[in-house]
This record gives structure tokens, C-alpha cells and sequence, in this order.
């Protein structure tokens, strides 16, 4: 029988990033109830691994976890292929990063079901990513995290992280432009 100090160790580290675990599974799973399973079973291996926790970062430890529980979960019900894009050129960097989610608008009704159109658009978009490029935008704009968090999640290096995460910003507005109405 585990001893009191694990389950107050638990409380501490996994559960207030709780909220966060289920956001990572369900961008990853694509599904609310896969996505609820994972962190379950995240919740448990989180549980009986709590005193390997290193006391470093309790965020990324609780998210490494869901994201490893996430994938073994995928590996055994939605098998995926990664597909490798091009780069973003540096015009379309520019314009991503000028024009982001916080750029102040003056919106009128019709502005509002637009966006909530494009959301709409957005998600489904994301839903066709590779689970590893849907990971690094979820964990990246989401979660802002920033690069060095990401590695520590994801268990790659740096270089590695930006590259990626460009490949799926790519990859993305492909999806978006090639899925327009």
C-alpha cells in the first residue's frame, strides 16, 4: 500500500496541471473521451512513478508523462504516418507572427460568426496533422511554452523543437489554404 507522503507528493506536482494534461491529450487524440482515458492512465503512471520526480520542473514532468500515455495510446488505436514538409519562407513567418491571435479587432456580429467559422476551420485542420506536429503547435501557441520547455517535454533537442514546429506551422496553413471554401 503507497504511503500518504506519495499521494500528498502527487497532489503537488501532477494534479495542478491537470487542466493543462487533459488540453495536450485532446489536441493529440483528437477525441474528449481518448482524450480522458489518457490522462487517467497518465494519472496513474504519474501516481506510481511520483518519486522519480526530480523536483526540477513539475509542469514538464506532468506533461512528458501525458504526452508519452498520449502516444502509446495512439501507437495502439490510431496508427499515424509523419509526413515531412518544406520550411516556412521567411514571408510567411513574418505574416504569422505579425498577424497572431492577439492582434486587436473591432468585431461586429458578422465578424463574430466568421471567426467562429474559422476556429471551426482551425481545429479541423489541426485534427489532420501528425499527432508530433499537432503536439508542438498545442504545447508551443496553447500551452506557451517556450522551445527548452518543449524539448524537455517531448524528449528532443532544441533544434529539433523550431524545426518542427515550422514544418507544422507550414503544414498547417497548407491544410487551411488546400481546405478553403
Amino acid at each position: 500500500m503507497t504511503d500518504k507522503s506519495d499521494r500528498e507528493l502527487f497532489d503537488e506536482v501532477f494534479l495542478p496541471h491537470l487542466a493543462e494534461a487533459y488540453r495536450l491529450a485532446r489536441w493529440l487524440t483528437s477525441s474528449a473521451a481518448d482524450a480522458e482515458d489518457v490522462v487517467q492512465d497518465a494519472a496513474l503512471r504519474a501516481f506510481r512513478g511520483i518519486r522519480g520526480f526530480g523536483a526540477v520542473n513539475a509542469r514538464a514532468w506532468s506533461l512528458t508523462i501525458v504526452r508519452n500515455t498520449a502516444y502509446s495510446w495512439l501507437l495502439k488505436n490510431k496508427s499515424r504516418h509523419v509526413v515531412f514538409t518544406e520550411d516556412l519562407s521567411e514571408p510567411e513567418r513574418q505574416q504569422l507572427e505579425q498577424e497572431g491571435p492577439y492582434t486587436a479587432h473591432n468585431d461586429t456580429p458578422e465578424d463574430v460568426v466568421l471567426h467562429k467559422a474559422e476556429a471551426g476551420e482551425v481545429q479541423r485542420a489541426l485534427d489532420r496533422l501528425p499527432a508530433p506536429y499537432r503536439e508542438i503547435i498545442v504545447l508551443r501557441e496553447l500551452h506557451q511554452l517556450n522551445y527548452r520547455d518543449i524539448a524537455e517535454v517531448t524528449g528532443i533537442p532544441i533544434g529539433t523543437v523550431m524545426s518542427r514546429l515550422s514544418r507544422a506551422r507550414k503544414q498547417l496553413m497548407d491544410e487551411l489554404r488546400d481546405n478553403a471554401p
